[in-house]
C-alpha cells in the first residue's frame, strides 16, 4: 500500500513538473520583439504617416512586437537604407522605391511609373491582385536582396511643382533646371529639361540660390512645410511625371521570417489598413494647406496646361520603349501593368460618372 501511494505521489509530482515544463515555452514566448525601422522622412506629414503604420502594428500586436521608428539619417543615409535592411544593420525601412531605383529602373515602376490611365489606387490593386507583388519579389531575388516589402498609402498625383513664372505652354519647359526623382527624371530629360535629383530638404535652398529653376516634391502640405511659397509664387497642380506613388515598408527577410506567423500577418495587414487612413487623412490636409497657400500666403495656383501633360505622355512612351528594349524584366512589368490597367480602367471609365461635372454643378 505504501509503495502504491509513493508511486501515486511520484506520478502526480511528475505531472506537475511536466506541466510546468510545457508552460515554460509559452512564458518565454511572451516577450517583446523590437524592430528598428528608419524612415526617409525627417519630419512633416510623411513621418506622421510612418508613425501611423507603426501605431497600427502596436495596436494589433500588443506587447509582442514593438517598432522603434527612427527619423531620416538616424543610422544611414536614405540612399543606403535598402542595403542596411538587406545586411541587417536596420530591421526595416519606410520609404519609396524611387529612392533606390538606381539598382534597377524597374523599381520605379512600383509607384512612379508611366500612367496608363490609372491612379495610385489601381496600381496598388495591380500589386495585390494583378501579379505586381510577385514581380517585385522576383526582382528582389534577381538583385539578391534579403528583404520582404509591402506597399501602402495611395498618393494623389504629384503637382508639376513650383516655377518662377506661370507655365502657359510646353515651350517654357525647355532647358529649365528642375528637381525630381526616379524615372520621372528620364521623362523630363526627354522633354528637354535639365534634371537635378535632390533630397526633399535641399529643394527650397537650391531654388532660393538659383541652383534650380523649378521643383516638385509631392504635395501641398510637404511643399508648404519646406517653405516653397517663400521662393516661388507660381504653383502648378496636375502632372503625369509622377501621377501615382505609394510607400514601401521593407523588412530584413531573415528577421521577418523568424517572427511567428501571426506577427508576420500583423506587419502585412497593418500596411493594408494604413491605405485607407493615409488617403482620408492626407487628402484633407493637402486640401487645407492648398487653401492656406492660396488665401494666406499669396501663391498663384494653376492647373498644368494640357500640352505639357500630352508632352509628358509622349516622353514616357520614348523612355519606356528604350528601357524595355534594354531590360526584359522591365518590359515584363510594363506588359503586366498595361494588361491590368486596360481591364480595370476599362470598367471604371465606363462606370464612373463625371465627378467634376457634379462638383461644378454645386460649387462652380
Amino acid at each position: 500500500m505504501t509503495d502504491t501511494l509513493n508511486r501515486r505521489k511520484f506520478l502526480r509530482g511528475s505531472a506537475v513538473v511536466g506541466a510546468a515544463a510545457l508552460a515554460t515555452p509559452a512564458i518565454a514566448a511572451n516577450h517583446t520583439t523590437t524592430l528598428k525601422m528608419q524612415a526617409a522622412w525627417g519630419g512633416g506629414i510623411f513621418l506622421e504617416n510612418a508613425q501611423s503604420y507603426v501605431d497600427r502594428v502596436h495596436a494589433m500586436a500588443g506587447s509582442s512586437l514593438k517598432i522603434d521608428l527612427l527619423a531620416v539619417d538616424s543610422v544611414v543615409k536614405t540612399s543606403q537604407m535598402q542595403d542596411a535592411v538587406h545586411r541587417g544593420v536596420l530591421d526595416a525601412a519606410h520609404y519609396v522605391p524611387a529612392y533606390w531605383y538606381s539598382k534597377s529602373k524597374a523599381a520605379s515602376l512600383f509607384g512612379t511609373g508611366p500612367c496608363f490611365g490609372w491612379s495610385s489606387q489601381e496600381v496598388l490593386g495591380w500589386v495585390n491582385y494583378g501579379g505586381g507583388q510577385e514581380l517585385f519579389d522576383e526582382l528582389m531575388g534577381t538583385l539578391g536582396l534579403n528583404v520582404v516589402s509591402f506597399f501602402n498609402s495611395p498618393m494623389p498625383a504629384q503637382p508639376l511643382g513650383w516655377f518662377k513664372e506661370e507655365i502657359k505652354n510646353v515651350s517654357q519647359m525647355d532647358g529649365l533646371k528642375y528637381r525630381t526623382v526616379g524615372l520621372a527624371a528620364d521623362v523630363l530629360l526627354e522633354m528637354g529639361m535639365s534634371v537635378v535629383q535632390l533630397p526633399g530638404g535641399e529643394i527650397q535652398p537650391a531654388m532660393k540660390s538659383g541652383l534650380i529653376d523649378a521643383a516638385e516634391f509631392n504635395n501641398p502640405t510637404s511643399d508648404r512645410d519646406f517653405g516653397m511659397q517663400d521662393v516661388s509664387k507660381d504653383y502648378h497642380l496636375a502632372s503625369f511625371h509622377q501621377s501615382q506613388e505609394f510607400f514601401e515598408v521593407t523588412f530584413n527577410k531573415r528577421k521577418f521570417e523568424a517572427l511567428p506567423e501571426e506577427l508576420q500577418s500583423i506587419l502585412k495587414y497593418a500596411s493594408e489598413a494604413e491605405n485607407s487612413n493615409f488617403y482620408w487623412h492626407n487628402t484633407k490636409r493637402y486640401a487645407d494647406d492648398l487653401q492656406t497657400l492660396q488665401n494666406e500666403q499669396g501663391v498663384n495656383v494653376h492647373r498644368t496646361p494640357d500640352d505639357v501633360m500630352a508632352a509628358q505622355l509622349a516622353a514616357w512612351d520614348v523612355v519606356v520603349d528604350r528601357i524595355s528594349a534594354e531590360d526584359a524584366f522591365f518590359a515584363k512589368v510594363i506588359e503586366s501593368q498595361k494588361a491590368y490597367a486596360k481591364n480595370v480602367m476599362g470598367y471604371l471609365n465606363l462606370n464612373q460618372p463625371d465627378y467634376k461635372l457634379a462638383y461644378n454643378h454645386y460649387f462652380g
